[in-house]
């Protein structure tokens, strides 16, 4: 397997990292996957089909326990995946915003440093441009 990280936005690599890292998130993500597929469909349609026709003579007491129960552990897994999600949608944004800061305030400070070499080309080959109109309150109140 080769590394694909630095085709990653690294916020999805340390996600992949504290999720490889914690065995409690391992787990959880092993069960939402295999109850997110079809597999889990057709194990339980057959588990159930083989429950009510040939283990229990009034299967739906207990079957209505063990789906409901099995309904309440499996939308716990749902909120985990979903309250994951959102912290990972949220580190994302937060290093979005501070990449986009700092590339806006690098593209600021490019736009000045090249509008004062203009000035200065401008300077050296043409001669010093009149400077813009000075303010009463620049020069101290004198016009």
């Amino acid at each position: 397997m080769t590394d694909n990280s630095a085709q990653r936005h690294p916020v999805v690599v340390s996600e992949l990292r504290r999720r490889r890292d914690d065995l409690q998130l391992r787990i959880a993500d092993g069960i939402t996957a295999f109850a997110g597929s079809m597999n889990f469909v057709y194990l339980h349609a057959v588990l159930f089909a083989a429950w009510m026709i040939w283990l229990e003579k009034s299967p739906w007491p207990t079957l209505t326990l063990t789906v409901s129960l099995e309904a309440i552990f499996l939308s716990t897994f749902v909120m985990i995946g979903q309250n994951r999600q959102a912290a990972f949608t949220q580190a994302k944004a937060n290093r979005d915003f501070a990449v986009g800061e700092r590339e806006l305030h690098d593209n600021t400070e490019l736009t000045r440093l090249i509008h004062e070499l203009t000035i200065e080309i401008r300077n050296h080959y043409v001669g010093a441009a009149p400077g813009p109109p000075s303010t009463s309150a620049e020069n101290g109140g004198k016009p």
